[in-house]
């Protein structure tokens, strides 16, 4: 049987967090993937890519708007299609977020794309990233939770599945289900009953919502059961909806250079996580896709802290929203009691 756990609304209290450990709740695997590697992976995959030199890679992570980013998501990442794929971008991305103080990770993948797209097994794809993140362990000492995402536009049939596949790799480290892509393509009612089989089956509900569209995506999720929302800054654009989200302590997983390079904020002074943390909205703070938007955690977190959010209330937020057992969360809040100077960052 699965270990219980624990979901939102859980109170994270004052705690005495060491700056240099982090927990990170945002961040696709997927879009982790360096350059190189990419490039790599296509190449022994037999698979061509839209440019064929690091470079060119780099070049092709311009994006305009957030539509192009979605576009360029999809023909990058299909290049991804063995056990063995999954598993190194799950190991690859755990060692550079340990270097950068991480001590858990819950991390998302997509794996209804793989399975429409070309066909791939679900079990060679959640067998691949369970895995990486039993290297990642035993490597590098970094918890690896997994919260697979659908997408808006998925065959609902698809969707139902996934939601199948998920709670069946619950033993094996996935807590939750998501939906992510593109925001503004569809409404989440389809997936109700795709919901309903992850949350029967003991996995919680943490979609990408408030992002690329506004509020009533935002209530949207909610009316859904989700127990935390990535993005979620939309919210901001009505005081009654912050309001409910301090109430009820859902935790915000925020991602400010994402925001900026897809276009959803402007600038980094008009990005609303300030007036979110006033009205004490609980926010953790993601990479994304840090390969595809040239970040990393700690570029994050130093972001996040100009924003008006310290390291310490990171870590507590992401804390407060951790989908994973007890036992990992009693060691996660036991980083933050030993107080500064007792964490060290980097392989151990």
């Amino acid at each position: 049987m699965a270990p219980k756990r624990r979901w939102a609304g859980r109170p994270c209290g004052k705690l005495k967090v060491v700056t240099s450990a982090k927990i990170e709740m945002h961040v696709h695997l997927e879009g982790s993937v360096r350059p190189a590697t990419l490039l790599e992976i296509a190449r022994r995959n037999g698979e061509s890519l839209p440019a064929d030199t690091v470079g060119g890679l780099e070049e092709l992570y311009r994006f305009t708007d957030f539509r192009h980013f979605i576009d360029v998501w999809i023909m990058t990442t299909n290049c991804l299609r063995t056990a063995d794929d999954f598993r190194q971008v799950v190991v690859d991305y755990a060692q550079q977020a340990r270097s950068h103080g991480a001590v858990y990770l819950e991390a998302i993948f997509s794996p209804a794309e793989r399975v429409e797209a070309h066909g791939i097994g679900w079990d060679e794809i959640y067998t691949g990233y369970c895995e990486g993140a039993v290297e990642a362990q035993e490597r590098f000492g970094l918890t690896v939770r997994f919260t697979p995402d659908l997408y808006r536009g998925c065959p609902v049939e698809l969707a139902e599945k996934c939601a199948s596949v998920s709670v069946r790799y619950r033993d094996r480290g996935v807590v939750g289900l998501g939906i992510g892509g593109y925001e503004l393509q569809g409404p989440l009612e389809p997936y109700r009953r795709a919901v309903r089989i992850a949350q029967d089956g003991g996995l919680a509900f943490v979609p990408h919502a408030g992002e690329a569209a506004g509020v009533e995506s935002v209530r949207e999720a909610l009316g859904l059961g989700a127990v935390r929302l990535r993005h979620g800054i939309r919210a901001a654009d009505d005081s009654a909806l912050v309001a409910e989200l301090a109430d009820r302590a859902v935790v915000l997983d925020v991602c400010p250079t994402s925001n900026l390079r897809t276009g959803v904020v402007e600038r980094l002074s008009a990005h609303p996580l300030p007036r979110l943390r006033e009205a004490g909205v609980l926010c953790s703070v993601g990479t994304d896709d840090p390969a595809m938007f040239g970040t990393d955690l700690n570029r994050e977190y130093e972001l996040a802290e100009r924003l008006g959010l310290p390291a310490g209330d990171a870590y507590a937020a992401g804390l407060a929203g951790a989908l994973c057992e007890e036992e990992v969360l009693k060691r996660l809040a036991d980083i933050a009691d030993r107080g500064a100077g007792q964490y060290r960052s980097g392989p151990g």
